[in-house]
Order: structure tokens, then sequence, then C-alpha cells
């Protein structure tokens, strides 16, 4: 919802004395310390009740951003600590939290960072502060980038299947996995271009913020690999090895004096309704809550691309949880922003690997009308890749993280043959078709030359408008050098004009308010929240359409064990994938970036 309702959960560790209000603290004679805690990995949007109840334990990755850069212009504070617990953070979420630290420096304030243990993202960020500490005796590891990919055709034989999938652009890559036993060098090329930048960016902070040469980098990362905090220190990648019940006395050190934390740096300004639940008449009063449908005062929008673009309506969740992206969903809520007259512009916040071909330009088309009334600007999370930038031409200005993955400009459809593995099974299919092209997505038999042909013809056509949207939206861009399934990381795109800023959500939010002339404003976030009674009747629909919660449940836990094995960053891109390659059960030509891109 919006930006008065977004909250953070902040706690005092019980490493320090509970902090008093500010006023009393500030009575006091010490240094005010405020204390932030990141926990897993930050949402993109808030929480669907925290219109309601509040974000809880779940900051969205904007509140962080903009509370921590706030607390820069807190006259009552002497510093930050920000404690990463078991925090998962994507290098593009890094680079937004960077620059909030910097913004926090730059008002005078001292960024102090705890972790218990860090590897390469938590160093990456403590670049950016004043000091860098891991619990004593804690593990630091850096030892660089590795990516696997798996190339399945031969497996895919040996099960009696075959992949019959065409794809348009020679660096796509997106049919390789499945129809080559070795990369093309074309898709060589386009990968190892990408992982040398992203390589490049991840040590550029270090680099900088720890004033190091490549030199001394290389070495320490030599030697880093399984260090304890200690060693870590010495090699130059820390500031210092600190207990967590010495912490405070550390920071005392640094700050001159006594230490008085401070838990009301992040305001917990969501919602806060708490019914008493032994009061009969407490369930009505919660079903009779509606979300805040329009802006009050002057506002911006944000509209959130956030998981695998589909036809239809968005979905939380799926066969391996996660969400989608539904290009009905979205046109319904460009729709609600045009009607609101209070809302001065737009910011779409896109991170997907692309999708539906049809819901992508659906979305596009959206968009167009939405900039005939309003300035349309995109900001980039850690992708927009294929659909996903097909979305983001659209937008008036494009901003980008150094590491988001933007581009794949290509087009990938087909089917998977399974005569083979119908032999095996001893199954007899027997087709029956009405209609001259009713089978040409059939189970069995490959495409003759000539349906082959007009498959590619259809993915040509496609992949020329996909081009036509990027000329159009990107005047001047040369796409024999930007297209062809080609990928970028952020501050490539930029050279190449794919994009036109280095900056986060919180950057473009500012320019585009100074654009529109706004000084003090609200934001709100679209799809908006339902009531809870539009979430009971979602739930009972769901009911009837699937009565049985056994399959269910089961899939929920061998999600659940798949996150824990694989990790956060990990787990979201494969459901985002999965979801998009699901599309062509529906949709035979889809807008999807190549891989899963797991960096290790």
């Amino acid at each position: 919802m919006r930006h008065m309702l977004r909250t953070v959960f902040v706690t005092g560790m019980a490493l320090a004395a509970s902090a008093g209000s500010a006023a009393t603290a500030w009575a006091q004679d010490g240094s005010q310390i405020g204390l932030v805690e990141i926990t897993g990995s930050p949402e993109e949007r808030p929480h669907p009740l925290a219109w309601l109840m509040g974000q809880g334990e779940n900051p969205t990755l904007r509140t962080l951003v903009e509370s921590i850069g706030r607390a820069g212009d807190d006259a009552t504070l002497s510093g930050l600590v920000i404690r990463l617990k078991d925090a998962t953070l994507s290098m593009t979420q890094v680079e937004e939290l960077g620059a909030a630290i910097r913004k926090a420096r730059a008002g005078g304030k001292k960024v102090h960072i705890f972790t218990e243990a860090a590897g390469p993202g938590e160093l990456a960020l403590g670049s950016f502060a004043d000091e860098m500490m891991v619990q004593a005796g804690g593990g630091v590891s850096f030892p660089g980038l590795h990516m696997e990919e798996m190339f399945l055709a031969d497996t895919l034989k040996w099960a009696g299947l075959k992949a019959e999938l065409v794809q348009v652009g020679a660096y796509k890559g997106a049919n390789e996995q499945f129809t080559r036993s070795e990369p093309s060098p074309q898709w060589n090329q386009n990968i190892e271009q990408l992982l040398d930048s992203l390589y490049a960016n991840l040590r550029s902070p270090i680099l900088k913020g720890r004033k190091m040469s490549d030199a001394a980098l290389d070495a320490a990362m030599n030697d880093a690999w399984m260090a304890d905090a200690g060693d870590a220190v010495t090699l130059g990648l820390l500031d210092a090895e600190v207990d967590l019940a010495g912490l405070t006395a550390h920071l005392a050190k640094a700050h001159a004096g006594k230490v008085i934390w401070r838990k009301d740096v992040i305001k917990a300004d969501g919602g806060e309704f708490k019914p008493d639940m032994t009061n009969p008449f407490a369930m009505m009063a919660v079903l009779s809550k509606e979300p805040p449908k329009k802006a009050t005062r002057p506002s911006l929008a944000v509209l959130h691309i956030n998981g695998a673009i589909v036809d239809g309506e968005s979905q939380e969740g799926g066969l391996l949880g996660g969400s989608s992206v539904g290009s009905r969903t979205i046109r319904n809520a460009i729709e609600d922003i045009m009607g609101d007259e209070q809302i001065r512009g737009v910011v779409v916040r896109i991170d997907s690997p692309g999708g539906s071909a049809i819901a992508s330009e659906v979305i596009w088309q959206g968009l167009e009308r939405l900039k005939a009334k309003k300035p349309v600007w995109v900001s980039v999370g850690s992708m927009a890749a294929s659909g996903g930038y097909y979305i983001a031409v659209g937008g008036d200005k494009i901003y980008v993280n150094p590491s988001s993955i933007v581009g794949s400009i290509g087009v990938v459809g087909g089917k998977i043959s399974m005569d083979g593995l119908y032999e095996k099974l001893k199954v007899k299919v027997v087709s029956r078709d009405r209609g001259p092209r009713a089978g040409l997505f059939r189970s069995t038999g490959a495409w003759s030359p000539e349906e082959e042909a007009m498959v590619r013809g259809k993915m040509t056509s496609t992949y020329e408008l996909f081009t036509s949207r990027v000329a159009q939206g990107r005047k001047g861009i040369d796409l024999s050098k930007t297209a062809e399934g080609r990928l970028f990381t952020g501050d490539k795109a930029i050279t190449l004009g794919m994009a036109d800023a280095v900056g986060g959500l919180e950057n473009a939010l500012g320019d585009l308010a100074r654009e529109v002339g706004l000084s003090s404003y609200d934001v709100l976030d679209y799809p908006g929240p339902k009531s809870i009674g539009e979430m009971i009747e979602d739930m009972l629909g769901q009911f009837v359409i699937a009565p049985s919660v056994d399959s269910s449940t089961g899939v929920t836990s061998l999600s659940h064990a798949a996150r824990e094995l694989l990790g956060d960053q990990a787990w979201s891109q494969i459901q985002r994938s999965w979801s998009g390659f699901l599309e062509l059960r529906e949709q035979r030509v889809i807008l999807m970036s190549p891989r899963v891109l797991i960096v290790k």
C-alpha cells in the first residue's frame, strides 16, 4: 500500500538495554546508535496484509533503503548498525542498500555492519560502510563466482524424449539445454561476457571501499575461501572480529562514550489493527476493513512486475511456489492508476525473466495508454530479461543497477516429443484431429519440414515485433549489437543505449518526483492489496476448484525443502523460470531468459 503503511522489523538484539523514546535517549549522556536487522531476503513489495497489520518481520527493500538513507538527516543519531541475520541478498540488493549507506554516511553518520558469517554479498555490502565486523570465530568466504549449466539432450534421448524447440536469436540459448549436449559458440560468448561483468561488479565495491589493488584482492580471495574472521581481518577483507556480547563496548570506542541504542530508526508505520479476538464482533471488524484504494494527496505509484509473465490473472504461489505476473491483473492495475488523478507519475519495478509473448505485448500496450496521461519510468531490480525487457522499453526512462541483467531479445517455442518414452512404457497413443493444424503440437512425432518452417515463421514474426518495440522505445539503439538474445549487466546496457541511468527504485522515485514537481508525496503499490473478504472469496474459489489439500501440502513441503537446500536467491530464480516455461503448455511462443542463473 502507500508509503505511510510500510514498516520494518527493528530490534535491540538483547545486547543492550531497551532504548526509550528518542527524546529520552537524547537527554542522556552518550551517542545514539540506530539499529536495523535484515533477515532473509527483503521483499520487493509489501505483504498483502501490511495495510492492516503492518509489515512485521518482512521489510521491503524500499523500506530499508529509504530508512537507512534518511538516517543521515537525523541530527540525534551518531551512527547506525546494520545486523545481517542469515540475510540472503542478491547483488542488486547489495547495490541498492549500498547506495543508501553512502547517503547516510554523507549525512555524517558512521555506519557499521555486523554479521555472524560473511560471504561475497556480505563483504560487498560491508565495503560501503565505515566498519565491517564479523562474529569472532565466524566464517568468511570469498572464492569468486561459479556457475554450472546442465545440457539435457542426451538425457532426454535416453528417456525417450526429444525437444522440438525453435528459437530466433543466435545468442538466445534458451533451447540449448534441451537440444544440445554442449553449449554453442554463440551462447559461450554470451554467458562468458555476462559472468565477466558480474564478477567485475562484485569486486568493484570491495576494491573501492577497502582501497585495495586488484593484485591485493586476488591474493586475499586466494586465501579467503575458508577463512575465519581473524584471518579475514589480516587479509584486509574485514575491519574487526567482534563477539556479539561485546558489540556495545566495541562501538563505544568508535563513538567516544556510552552507546544508547535506538530502535525507531525505521518507523513501524504500517497498519497496526490488532483486534481483540475474545470479542465476538472482532472478526466482523476485520472483515469490514478495506485497504485504501486511492491516493489522498499527490502521489507516485509503483507498478510491480515481479515473476514470470503469464496470460490472465497474477498468481501467488504455484507448482513451485513464488508468484507470476498476469497480463489481465496488470492491465486492471494500469486502469486504476489512470483513473486516479492524484497519482502524478509511475515507476514500473521489474524483476522478471520473461514469459508469455502475448502477455508481454498486452502489458506493453497498457503502458502505452498510461504514458499518454502520466510519465512512466522503469526501475529494474535483479532482472528484466526477454519479456521483462519487452515491458521495460515501454517506459520513458529506464534505471538499472550495475548488476541488473537485461536484454535477451529473442524468442523460443516448441514442444517435447514423447514417442520414445511411450514406447518404453508400452503406451499406445492414438491421435484424432479435426482441422488442418490441430495436431501441430501433438506429443508424438517430429515436425515435418513444412510444419517446422511454419513454426519458425511464427517465431520470426514475434521476434520482429519484439525488436520493433525495442527500437520504438530506445531511439537510436543498435540492434545488431544488442538483440539476438544477448544478455548484459546494467552498467553495460547503459553504454549500449538499452537503459538510461544507474540507480535503484529510490533513485527513480526521487528523480520522478522532482520531474513532476512533488516535494512531499505518498507511494502506492500496484496491483493493490485485497480486502480480507476478497481474500476469503479467493480461498473459497480455490477450494471449489481443488478440494484435495493433500497434494498441495506435499508440494509445499517439497518447495520448502528445495528452498532450504538451494537458498532463497537460487530458488526464486528457479520458480520464475519454471513458471515461464510452463507457459509452453498454453502459449507456444514465449519470451524467456535462457537459463536459471545460479551463481555461487
